[in-house]
């Protein structure tokens, strides 16, 4: 056994102590966490508009800070991309990580001096936690790879911005950089698939032990080093043995990955975004990842039903309860307050305090009062790929209003089959009995005959890919929504399939 794989054993346990100390401490963590972060802003220009210096508990907090998304706070994010001290946070931040996708263009996420280490504790935490369990250490002397946004970066007013996964790269400790692969310059292309080619280049002769990245974009990845190399993954990596991703849920993708491995291998899975490294899986026993508390973030959640209420209650972390679907909200020391990130999780533990990503708060379907969200729909797939023996590349669902004169309205699932099941249609009778069965709104608009079942229409090869390239979006941290409440992402689909 190599020294390197001995000594990560050994930290590993240091490290496993070091967080049940705060796991088993919950509340208390928390309120320190809170403390401190008031403490540290009180003087910064937000913290004088909200009063931190009469804030002493949540309950002042709550009626002096209203919950924000990012548009509602961007006037003070403004302020600091022109260059202003002490807006949100005290001085200026270390970087912004920019981000698409919002309703007016890109998102500049602060990144601070204080908040920056928790991002890269957080990533190598999680693998020090699964060595502490399993034992296995051997990874750590092959080679590493993480499918990420480009490094490079660019500066406004005396700010470097970049993305998240790039910024990242920057901190990767100098005894993982030798085992770490692509090359920097490979890491640097911009367009997604010329350095896709690159690192299967790069990496196809190499001992590959540890793969990251969202699935979608790994398994782009896997399928061109098989179409290059004539074997499965597995067998060209014969010690790969542990895949790493965050961002979607993996499930769906499942049988398609050990189709191309060509066997199983365990995984780890995180919950990290620009705004913080909020959990990630610390066992392989249980489901959920483990809350991060400890990590300069305050949280708070609300019901996801009631969140578009007037005043929705908000709690804290020793007021959840298993199974409810609630939207996180999140206080951070990189200076975002009461932030709405649209993220909705549900608890599956609360000793310690473990959660799966159930959704976006924009991601749902109610155009019939229905409130079907991400979660519903990923778990009805699922069980259906397990019954039906079939795998998928990737799916969307839409409702579908407009239909032929008398026909109700319905659920339209588009789905990218990698391995089509004998029976689509027994597929979709099963996955509507799932939906009903799951969500009582859905179930009582199908009983009284408001919708018509759900339908599947089965689309040609690549037309994600081809989706997202059209959006200027293939590859590193975007992510397909598993659904939609409008038919913008259903017709961009529909548009690239062959016209009879």
């Amino acid at each position: 056994m190599y020294l390197k794989s001995v000594g990560a054993k050994i930290f590993a346990k240091i490290v496993v102590n070091r967080i049940q100390k705060w796991a088993t401490k919950p509340v208390e963590t928390q309120q320190k966490v809170f403390k401190a972060l008031i403490t540290e802003a009180k003087n910064t220009a937000f913290g004088q508009d909200h009063d931190f210096g009469n804030i002493n508990s949540f309950q002042d907090f709550a009626k002096k800070v209203p919950i924000r998304d990012y548009e509602e706070l961007k006037p003070y994010i403004n302020r600091v991309v022109s260059g202003e001290e002490n807006v949100l946070w005290p001085r200026k931040p270390l970087y912004f990580a920019k981000t698409s996708g919002t309703t007016s263009g890109a998102k500049y996420i602060p990144l601070t001096k204080e908040s920056m280490p928790y991002h890269i504790a957080a990533a190598r935490n999680a693998i020090l936690c699964y060595i502490n369990e399993t034992g296995n250490s051997k990874f750590v002397d092959g080679k590493m790879i993480f499918l990420q946004g480009s490094p490079e970066m660019h500066e406004k007013n005396g700010i470097r911005l970049g993305r998240l996964s790039g910024i990242v790269a920057h901190y990767v400790p100098a005894y993982l950089q030798k085992n770490r692969l692509p090359s920097w310059e490979t890491n640097c292309i911009e367009d997604w698939e010329t350095k896709v080619d690159a690192i299967v280049e790069e990496t196809k002769d190499q001992n590959m032990t540890v793969i990251s990245g969202i699935p979608s974009w790994v398994q782009m990845y896997f399928e061109k080093l098989q179409k290059k190399t004539g074997k499965k993954v597995g067998d060209l990596f014969k010690n790969f043995n542990l895949f790493i991703y965050g961002g979607v849920n993996f499930e769906p993708y499942r049988a398609k990955f050990e189709n191309l491995i060509g066997r199983k291998v365990d995984s780890i899975e995180l919950f990290p975004a620009s705004e913080g490294f909020f959990a990630f899986q610390d066992s392989q026993k249980t489901k959920g990842m483990l809350l991060l508390l400890n990590s300069g973030i305050f949280y708070e959640f609300v019901e996801a039903s009631t969140f578009f209420d007037e005043n929705p209650k908000r709690l804290t972390i020793g007021e959840v309860e298993i199974g409810v679907n609630y939207v996180m909200i999140i206080s951070t020391n990189a200076g975002l307050w009461a932030y709405n990130l649209g993220d909705t999780v549900q608890f599956t533990s609360t000793k310690p305090y473990r959660v799966i990503v159930s959704g976006r708060i924009k991601h749902f379907i109610s155009a019939f009062g229905e409130h079907v969200i991400g979660k519903e729909v990923e778990e009805a797939m699922n069980k259906a790929i397990s019954k039906f023996n079939f795998s998928i590349t990737e799916f969307t669902v839409a409702p579908q209003i407009t239909t032929s004169e008398g026909k109700l309205p319905y659920h339209e699932w588009l789905v990218e089959f990698e391995k089509l099941p004998e029976n689509i249609q027994e597929v979709a009778k099963f996955l509507d009995a799932e939906m009903q069965q799951q969500n009582s709104y859905y179930f009582d608009l199908i009983e009284g005959k408001v919708l018509q079942p759900l339908k599947i229409t089965s689309l040609k090869k690549e037309s994600f890919q081809e989706f997202m390239k059209s959006q200027g979006k293939l590859g590193g941290q975007n992510k397909v929504p598993r659904l939609s409440n409008d038919r913008k992402i259903a017709e961009a689909l529909l548009q690239i399939q062959p016209q009879n």
